[in-house]
């Protein structure tokens, strides 16, 4: 198991730090925090990944009906 290059002893190892650092009672609610902020952070990254998508495919199709009618005027010039 590899998450973000972190393995599974590093992963035990910050564990074990955040329970000594925040207790048993804080921990659980953090991370619930932590899980709804990297939620919201999907969400996100999932909406600009479609934006871009959209972007990318309006600016393909306007390029391709642009190029037609100049292909078609050279070739009747030949």
């Amino acid at each position: 198991m590899n998450v973000f290059g972190v393995g599974l002893p590093e992963i035990a190892v910050i564990g074990a730090l955040a329970l000594i650092v925040f207790g048993p009672k804080r921990l659980p609610e953090l991370g619930r925090s932590l899980g709804k902020t990297l939620k919201g952070f999907q969400a996100a990254s999932s909406e600009f990944e479609r934006e871009i998508q959209k972007a990318m495919s309006t600016e393909e199709s306007e390029v391709k009906t642009s190029e037609q009618p100049e292909q078609k005027s050279s070739s009747e010039n030949k």
